[in-house]
């Protein structure tokens, strides 16, 4: 296991995919399991930085994006 706590071979999550799994938590009413939801989220979030750089011209901050 790596420092996240995650098995070898898992993509870290960073401060992008911690909000997404609180926002499915909170207002999915405990029916969405984010560990499930995994690959679609890491889709989700890898298109939410895609357009930001897009729109931006700018990398997203390390510090929130891995």
């Amino acid at each position: 296991m790596n420092n996240q706590g995650q098995a070898a071979g898992q993509p870290r999550e960073d401060y992008l995919d911690k909000g997404l799994d609180a926002a499915e938590k909170r207002f999915g009413q405990g029916k969405i399991d984010p560990a499930k939801s995994r690959s679609v989220n890491e889709k989700v979030t890898d298109k939410a930085r895609d357009m930001f750089e897009k729109a931006t011209g700018k990398d997203v901050p390390d510090k929130v994006s891995n």
